[in-house]
Formats: structure tokens, C-alpha cells, sequence
């Protein structure tokens, strides 16, 4: 279910009268606001349309009329009902009118015009109806006029108590539950305001309008039994089946006609819905009483206008369309496809797989502690989207070593001239002809692009890590201390641009701003690029250009509308480049590494999006020179990978991206063996900590271990549930345990103490796995910690 949210908050206020009147128009009212002295109009909206086309509006505003737009009587039958929640209203409908309180509810056929006068700030949750939907369940639906029905007691009070349930939480239903119970929501909201239909149904009389609900209630209850006949029904309510035709003859119906409509109805939304789909079409007819396949299928086409398969056709590729909108980072709900560790990488297709042995046997032999190498970045040493421990070693270390790693960022190909071009180990990574790619699989997605048809990896991951670095007798339990000595930015080998340094960031569909736009065109996409200068006394970047993103055709010919798959080839002739954006603006450059890594335990591949307790995409800017990462080691070796290098990047990296700038770094790599952790502030980790020389800055996640904690649909999962509310409460968790065990202190000490002086912090909302991190001085601890040592080293007791 698409949803729709608009506030006028993100409007300059003299805009937002007219902004206002533009986004109630679809929703067929028009407002009339009332002028407050020096008070700018406000207004939320929240909205909704069901596969079955329920249309649900969430309304909270300042004072003003609201006039129900007139309908077509001929083209919308449709069927308005509104719950007044909070404010001071009043209805109007040329003949009547009378006040509204919290919880009351009015209604009526669309093609009735009415106003709604509100002279205070008010809350409003409407519901507009397929008039034939409400028709078959409501007999006299046809005669009704717009009604009043009070929310304070009886039938009005429960119907208004579930309605609040619905306005609450509709935003929050996927389409699977809101496909289970829409019908329930038609038939309830029918059998609320049957009562409200009486007096219009007084040529039958009450008695006939409470003996028809009775019957309409049975039918519904036994709408799968395909004996279920006029005979079964006059016996159930002692009529005669003479009364019983004559209730629904007298709304201009037939026994028959009704139940035929009532079982097409449920038939046509399990067509519609995913998770019936492993069901056939005569199992469906059968299932809500047909008993004859060739007839619902003539049926259902005469009420329809199209055959069951090219209905249920049309709305999967509907749904699918919306999916494809919806999430096209990890995999799709409801998809899975497992993943053995013998299937994790495919040798055929992925270059990673080149390198030879095991992960011991890989390296060229022992060497001595305290030794430099250099990791550089090739087809061979790096692996595309993806972490896992399956991945063959690029090197093997002792703890103390030193590494110099090269990274690449994964958007160097948005400017291709300026950070790809003569630079033979970039060219060699990117390379992409018709025939292939020298790095095929990008992404943990499967290797035929079955899903989107994006790719081989599908995109399901983006990053381009250098490693992993197997690191000699590191056992799951162990902690990795990653020590950043140095960091430089890989410069331009063009030689129009030597010794200059370039980045990339990209406003992206999935970034947080994107269905926030104020602008035309909505949507859209919008590459800068950056010079980067890191140099001593400069550290500093400037905008060099911007241009909108346009449909990309990549070598093999597959079309990407969106930046959904990683070093796709943007062709110049189709961009326009916008020169003298940002000028006048200097950011401050903050090199670091987006991504550090270890391998997580779980077998197969894992998704390089979301961050979690092996590290990863933490997108932290702390992660630079001169500060230390401590992970805790989930598989044999360690395996460390590093990669999504950023030039610069603010906490919460809102548009989805940094800017991205290939990086170079020099990092030492310290082992520390489990049975030897005593009282190291990282003794007790199980998540990303990091160490500045000033500061712990502690990582936590929406979830902490996602893999474990949503099971085998994690990959999707992750994306749809994370919040920073938990990642809030997680990175709470693990400062006050922080506190605790490195600290000694008490929990009430602990809890004091992060209120007055820790500072919490948006790492970033864009990752899947949504960042939250607290940021600790050591400054505070001076005095304690030489408290502390004093009494270790007398063997005393610690008091706090």
C-alpha cells in the first residue's frame, strides 16, 4: 500500500495556503482557511488507497471549512465517512447543522455536498468507499443521506473506537495485512451503520431492517459453504423464504444477486493478494462456494470486465511495480532464496573466486611479526557488494602488522575523466564491456538477476571492499583491534586533472529527503561532484558541478531508470552538467572509512548495506586517522575487509551518500586472544567500538545482530523495520553496560551520568540498519581510572 504524507512545515509559510488546497484536491475537498493573526497555517496529512480501493485520509490542521467537493453522480457512487477526533467542528449540508464532538462520526453517500467548519486546531480520520463494496453489504445504502452517528455510547462508540485503532496504525500495514482484513473492514463498518440506515428504510420498516442485517451476517458466515441456498437461510432465521426474497427485493436486489456478489467480492480480493498465490484459480472459486469453475470465471467477468488470470495478472504486476518502487535495496519480501556456503560464490562468474586456496594456504608463507605490506586494489583483491566468510583471503597477517589498503569508491564512474581515467587499477575494477565485466557479481543477490534484472548480484550490496586480510590465530570470541595510522585520497591519473582529487555524491532514491521534495521535477536524482584538497592547512572540498540523473543504458544493455546497481557507465551526452553550484560554500573535509569489516558467521553472503555487530557500513566519520576500531572476531582468520571511502560526510548521511572519494590507508592490525581480556574497556564488546584520542564513541543499530535476530528474512526485513527509536535504545543499552564494566560504575551512576554528559548522535538513517552512536570523553574518567589502577595494583577493593 502506497502511502501518502505531506506537511506544510516543509513550505515557506506564504506558500502554504495554496500547497494546501493542492494536496486536498485529489482527496475531493476543498479548504477555506480562517486567517490567525501572526499564526501561520499548519496542516498534516497522511493517505492511502487499498488494492480494493479503500481510500484512508489522516487529516490534523489549524481552523478552517472544509467543503466535500461535489461528484459525479454517474461516475462516483463512492461511499464518505469521517471520524472527528480532537477539535471544535460543526456539519453543514444546506438543510442542517449541528455540532461535532471527539469521536462522533458523519457519513453519506459521495455525490452529497457538505461542509465541515472547524474553529480550532482539529484531528480527522476519513474513509471513502467503493459505493458497489458498501452497497452489498449495506441493502440500503441507496437511500441513505449524509448522517450523524454520536461516538459516545452503543454502537457509535465501538465503531469509533475501531476506526481510531485504523487511523493510528493504517500507515504502518504492509499489503498483505491490509489485503486480510479489508473485507473485514467493509462488512464491519456495514454492520455499524445498518442501524443509521432504519429511517431510510422505513417502507421496509425496523423490523425488516434488523431482520435483513441477520441474514446478511449468516450469509457472510457461511459464504464458503457452496450448499449455502435460499432454503438453508429462511431455516437459520425461522422465515419463510418468501420474507427472505422480499428483504432484499425491497432494496433492489435478489438473494441470489447477493450472494453471487458477496463470493465474487472474496474471490477477487485472494486474486489480488501475494499470499494466496501458490493457490490456483479454481481453488479460490471453490473456496467461497462456487462449485463450478467455467461459471465464476463467466461470472466474475461479467462484474469485472476481465477473465480471474487477467485480473490476478494485472494486479501482481501492479503489486510488482509497487515493490520495485518500494524496496530495491535487499531482497524483496517474500523472497528468499538460500544460499549454501558451496553456492555462495560462483567461480564462473565471480572474479574474487580467482584467488587460490584456502584461507591459511593463500598467503606466500609466514612472516615476521611488525612487517608493511600493501593490499592493492584489483579484480583479484577485492569483492563487490558483499562480506562473507566464504571469500578466499587477499592476504594473510600477523597481529602488529601493517597494511597499506587501497580502496575505491563504488561511484567513481559518475565522473569517469576524473577518477577513473589512466588510473590502471581503477580501469582494470571497472572495466564493463558487452562481453562482461572484470568484476562480475556486484551484490549478495543471485547471480542470474533474477529478481530486477539489474545484474549479475542485483545490486543487493554496493560497496567495494579491499580484502579480506586473514589474520593468523584469530578464533571467533577474539577481539581485532584496528588501529587508522594514516589516510590519504587516491589523485586524479588523468593528466587534465593530475594531482587533484575528486568524489561523488549522489542524492538517491534511497536516501531520506527523497519523497520529500519540494521542487519539480518529483522525483529525482541528483549527482555533485567534489575536488577534494587534503592537503595540510586546506582539508577542504568545494562543488565543482551537479547534473539529474538520467535513464543509463549499461553495456549489456540493460536500462537502469535509478542508481540501482553499482558502476553503471553514465554516458555525458545524456546529462546535463550544472556549473557554479554551491558557490561561496567550503566543506570540511573528514576522510574515513565508510566500511570496516569483519566476516560475519553466518555462511553465504551478506548484503554490504547494513552495519551490524562485525562493523561493516557504519558510515561513521569518526573512523579516520588516529582512531582505533574494536571488533569482536565471528569467524576463523578474522577477515577484515575495508572499503566505502568518503572525503567528507555529515552524521546522518540524509541523501544516501557521502562524498565519496577513493581513499588509500595505512591501518595496524592487533590481535587480542579472549582468555587474555580482563579489564580493557573493549573486553566486553559485541558490537563496532570506537576510540578516538579524546573520546569512545559507541555504535548502535536499529538491530544489533540482524542477521540473527530476523532470521532467514533478515536481508529484507531489515530494511522495512528499522527506526531510530531502536537504534536509540540500543545505543542506551550498550553505553550504560559501556559504563558499568569498563567503569565500574552502578547502574543509577551509569544512567545519571549519560543524561549530563554523553552526547547521542545520528550516525545515519539511510544504511537498512538505521545508526544511533553516544560519544563518551575520556576526560571525565581521569581521576577514577587512577582510583581504579591504584587498587589493582594493591589488590584492594574498588569503591565508586
Amino acid at each position: 500500500m502506497e502511502i501518502e504524507r505531506f506537511t506544510t512545515e516543509s513550505w515557506p509559510v506564504p506558500q502554504r495556503a495554496h500547497v494546501w488546497r493542492e494536496i486536498l484536491k485529489p482527496h475531493s475537498l476543498s479548504p477555506a482557511m480562517v486567517t490567525r493573526a501572526n499564526i501561520p497555517l499548519y496542516g498534516l496529512l497522511t493517505a492511502a488507497r487499498t488494492a480494493r480501493g479503500a481510500a484512508l485520509v489522516r487529516i490534523a490542521s489549524s481552523p478552517q471549512t472544509l467543503a466535500r467537493m461535489h461528484a459525479n453522480r454517474e461516475t462516483d457512487d463512492r461511499f464518505w465517512l469521517a471520524l472527528h477526533q480532537a477539535g471544535h467542528a460543526e456539519f453543514h449540508d444546506g438543510t442542517r447543522s449541528f455540532e461535532l464532538s471527539p469521536g462522533d462520526i458523519v457519513f453519506g453517500p459521495a455525490h452529497h455536498t457538505f461542509d465541515l467548519t472547524f474553529h480550532s486546531d482539529f484531528r480527522q480520520f476519513q474513509i471513502s468507499l467503493p459505493g458497489a463494496a458498501v452497497q452489498a453489504r449495506l441493502p440500503c445504502a441507496r437511500s441513505l443521506s449524509p448522517a450523524h452517528l454520536s461516538g459516545q455510547a452503543g454502537l457509535g462508540r465501538l465503531l469509533a473506537g475501531t476506526l481510531t485503532g485504523l487511523a493510528d496504525t493504517f500507515d504502518t500495514l504492509n499489503d498483505e495485512q491490509v489485503a486480510s482484513v479489508e473485507s473485514s473492514l467493509f462488512d464491519y463498518l456495514a454492520s455499524s451503520l445498518n442501524a443509521s440506515a432504519d429511517d431510510a428504510a422505513a417502507a421496509a420498516g425496523k423490523h425488516q431492517a434488523a431482520a435483513l442485517y441477520r441474514v446478511c451476517q449468516f450469509i457472510e458466515n457461511t459464504l464458503s459453504d457452496s450448499t449455502l441456498s435460499l432454503t438453508m437461510v429462511a431455516s437459520s432465521q425461522n422465515m419463510s423464504e418468501r420474507l427472505v426474497q422480499k428483504l432484499f427485493d425491497g432494496t433492489g436486489q435478489t438473494f441470489t444477486g447477493y450472494l453471487r456478489q458477496r463470493r465474487l467480492e472474496r474471490c477477487c480480493s485472494d486474486l489480488a493478494n501475494r499470499q494466496y498465490g501458490h493457490l490456483s484459480i479454481s481453488d479460490i472459486c471453490f473456496r467461497w462456494g462456487f462449485n463450478d469453475a467455467a461459471h465464476f470465471s463467466h461470472a466474475f467477468r461479467d462484474r469485472y470486465g476481465l477473465s480471474p488470470r487477467q485480473y490476478r495478472r494485472q494486479t501482481t504486476e501492479a503489486s510488482e511495480q509497487k515493490l520495485r518502487k518500494r524496496i530495491q535495496r535487499g531482497w524483496p519480501p517474500g523472497y528468499f532464496e538460500p544460499q549454501t556456503a558451496a553456492a555462495a560464490l560462483d567461480p564462473d562468474t565471480d572474479a574474487s573466486s580467482a584467488r587460490t586456496g584456502a584461507h591459511p594456504a593463500s598467503a606466500a608463507g609466514p612472516v615476521a611479526s611488525g612487517r608493511h605490506f600493501h593490499l592493492p586494489a584489483t579484480p583479484e583483491t577485492i569483492h563487490w557488494g558483499y562480506l562473507s566468510r566464504d571469500i578466499a583471503s587477499a592476504l594473510t597477517i600477523d597481529s602488529g602488522d601493517i597494511v597499506t589498503i587501497e580502496t575505491l569508491t563504488q561511484h567513481a564512474y559518475d565522473d569517469y575523466e576524473r577518477m577513473i581515467k589512466g588510473d590502471s587499477g581503477a580501469e582494470r575494477v571497472f572495466q564493463w564491456t558487452r562481453e562482461g565485466k572484470a568484476v562480475e557479481r556486484r551484490g549478495a543477490g543471485p547471480t542470474d538477476a533474477s529478481i530486477y534484472g539489474r545484474g549479475n548480484g542485483e545490486g543487493f550490496g554496493v560497496h567495494i571492499c579491499t580484502g579480506p586480510i586473514y589474520v593468523k590465530e584469530a578464533q571467533p570470541g577474539d577481539v581485532l583491534e584496528v588501529r587508522i595510522l594514516d589516510i590519504a585520497p587516491r589523485l586524479a591519473a588523468n593528466a587534465k586533472y593530475e594531482g587533484r582529487a575528486f568524489g561523488s555524491n549522489a542524492a538517491t532514491w534511497w536516501g531520506f529527503h527523497y519523497d520529500d521534495l519540494l521542487e519539480e521535477p518529483k522525483p529525482r536524482e541528483v549527482v555533485t561532484i567534489y575536488e577534494v584538497n587534503c592537503s595540510a592547512g586546506q582539508n577542504c572540498a568545494h562543488a565543482v558541478y551537479n547534473f539529474r540523473w538520467t535513464t543509463q543504458r549499461d553495456p549489456q544493455g540493460v536500462e537502469h531508470r535509478t542508481i540501482d546497481y553499482p558502476g553503471v557507465p553514465v554516458e555525458r551526452d545524456s546529462i546535463v552538467e550544472n556549473h557554479g553550484v554551491l558557490e561561496g560554500v567550503t566543506i570540511p573535509v573528514r576522510p574515513h572509512f565508510g566500511v570496516v569489516a569483519l566476516a560475519p558467521a553466518e555462511t553465504g553472503l551478506v548484503d554490504s548495506v547494513p552495519p551490524s555487530h562485525f562493523g561493516g557500513n557504519i558510515d561513521n566519520w569518526r573512523v579516520t586517522k588516529g582512531a582505533t576500531l574494536y571488533l569482536r572476531v565471528a569467524a576463523v582468520g578474522g577477515l577484515l575487509s575495508v572499503g566505502d571511502p568518503h572525503a567528507s560526510q555529515g552524521d546522518g548521511e540524509l541523501c544516501g551518500t557521502a562524498i565519496e572519494c577513493s581513499f588509500t590507508g595505512v591501518f595496524q592490525v592487533i590481535l587480542h586472544k579472549a582468555e587474555s581480556l580482563t579489564s580493557e574497556p573493549f573486553a566486553d564488546i559485541d558490537y563496532p567500538l570506537i576510540e578516538t584520542p579524546d573520546e569512545w564513541v559507541l555504535q548502535g543499530f536499529s538491530h544489533p545482530n540482524y542477521l540473527k535476530e530476523l532470521g532467514e528474512r533478515a536481508p529484507s526485513l531489515v530494511y522495512e523495520r528499522s527506526s531510530l527509536d531502536s537504534a536509540m535504545r540500543d545505543a542506551f543499552r550498550k553505553t550504560r553496560r559501556f559504563l558499568m564494566t569498563a567503569f565500574s560504575l552502578s547502574e543509577d551512576e551509569a544512567i545519571s551520568l549519560i543524561s549530563v554528559a554523553v552526547d547521542f548522535s545520528v550516525t545515519q538513517v539511510v544504511n537498512g540498519n538505521w545508526g544511533v552512536h553516544a560519544v563518551i570523553r575520556k576526560s571525565m574518567f581521569t581521576q577514577r581510572l587512577n582510583r581504579l589502577n591504584a587498587a589493582h595494583s594493591q589488590g584492594g577493593a574498588t569503591t565508586s
